[in-house]
């Protein structure tokens, strides 16, 4: 409950959207899940499926690009609301225009959070308030 994790390789289940989504907080409602998809910049994406949020994703989330399915994984820990987020490459499969948006609504909500990012890119680091870098060896 007071932690979670997008990695990433985010992994899917059979099942739709939006289970695959609120399964990380009980009882969550349908406006908390649709706040947590706009910040992870995947509301527009859901709502233009033919069965928006109640769309079927395929076995391992195989209908779905890799992008697709790390900002779901990125709307499940704005959901859960854990105070402890570990982002290992978060954006690594997105375009910059995404990964913007989506590091601006991390920028946001880090209030009262520790979060530790993990990442090969520059821009994805620009943010943080300390910052740790491995040597070469």
């Amino acid at each position: 409950d007071h932690q979670s994790c997008v990695s990433q390789e985010t992994h899917l289940f059979h099942d739709t959207i939006e289970k695959n989504i609120s399964f990380v907080k009980e009882g969550a409602s349908r406006e908390e899940i649709e706040e947590a998809c706009r910040k992870a910049n995947i509301h527009d994406f859901i709502l233009s499926l033919p069965q928006g949020y109640s769309t079927l994703v395929q076995e391992l989330g195989s209908s779905l690009s890799g992008g697709e399915k790390q900002r779901i994984g990125l709307a499940r820990a704005f959901l859960s609301g854990a105070k402890v987020l570990f982002l290992d490459e978060p954006t690594s499969n997105l375009d910059s225009l995404n990964e913007a948006i989506i590091l601006k609504s991390i920028d946001d909500s880090k209030h009262g959070k520790t979060i530790i990012l993990v990442s090969h890119r520059e821009s994805t680091l620009q943010n943080c308030d300390l910052r740790l870098e491995m040597g070469k060896a």
